[in-house]
């Protein structure tokens, strides 16, 4: 099954739901005219329409109806409530995939109550720069073509990776939560500088491209991250200095701890 050609829906147009939007129609896999969404801002929902020409639809079991292929991209809180109200129009013609973080497959099969297409996927929001990572989940009930159909959709994304579903908390943990770390190393970094004397603006582009740069060296020469900085750390000079520092702040640690923390949070989500 290939995604091109399907009628796709968007069952909440959130930021991620809007990077999947911008991330088809910009790369032209589906149509824009083939693409609809529904949310529970009706003001959020009209501008995502606006700009991307999509349509948008205020009932949900309406907008499921008419879809091949159903994004389901609410809050992990809402979603039994929201997989209750659409069951009635779910059927084998339609492949369901689910963006919420830490509901697992069985869970989100008992809060629909019948048998169903589904796959599980974890996306991150540098998708809407089109330089996402998605974890897809193997799963059971699957069509032939129904996993190639997920990995199509969101490699118009970015990058995507198949596992088995007991990985996708530490994959929320990691690359879920991980563009709010880069984030911070990024303000951080900025803060510095302007410590030192740099204007704000200053600071922030040489920060930003900083951690770009770094990131895209160690992927395109596959270089492990301790050669990067070995090549840049001097013997008695200013970045083993730097280093020095952020050692002695458990900066390892604290990334470790704030992954492992977060695949904490995604258990419990998928608990409830």
């Amino acid at each position: 099954m290939s995604i091109k050609g399907k009628r796709v829906a968007f069952l909440g147009a959130g930021n991620m739901g809007e990077a999947l939007i911008k991330g088809l129609t910009q790369t032209g896999l589906v149509p824009a005219k083939t693409i609809s969404a529904s949310d529970a801002r009706a003001d959020r929902l009209a501008d995502i329409a606006k700009q991307y020409g999509i349509q948008h639809v205020k009932d949900n079991v309406a907008l499921v109806r008419s879809a091949d292929v159903v994004i389901l991209a609410v809050k992990p809180q809402i979603m039994g409530a929201i997989l209750k109200e659409i069951a009635s129009v779910v059927d084998g013609s339609k492949l369901l995939i689910s963006i919420a973080a830490g509901v697992a497959t069985r869970k989100l099969r008992e809060h629909l109550g019948k048998p169903a297409r589904l796959i599980r996927v974890m996306p991150n929001t540098p998708a809407l720069v089109l330089e996402g990572v998605t974890a897809i989940a193997r799963a059971e009930g699957l069509e032939p073509g129904d996993l190639e159909a997920a990995q199509e959709l969101f490699g118009a994304v970015g990058k995507v990776v198949v596992l088995d579903e007991g990985a996708m908390d530490a994959v929320t943990g990691l690359s879920g939560s991980g563009p709010a770390y880069v984030a911070i190393v990024i303000e951080s970094l900025a803060d510095g500088g302007v410590k030192m004397g740099l204007d704000r603006a200053t600071a922030m582009t040489l920060a930003t491209q900083t951690v770009l740069g770094s990131a895209r060296l160690i992927l395109e020469t596959g270089a492990h991250p301790g050669q990067l900085k070995d090549m840049v750390s001097s013997p008695g000079g200013t970045t083993i200095a730097g280093l020095s520092a952020l050692e002695e702040g458990g900066v390892r640690s604290t990334f470790i701890n704030a992954v492992e923390r977060a695949t904490q949070r995604s258990k419990e989500l998928g608990a409830n």
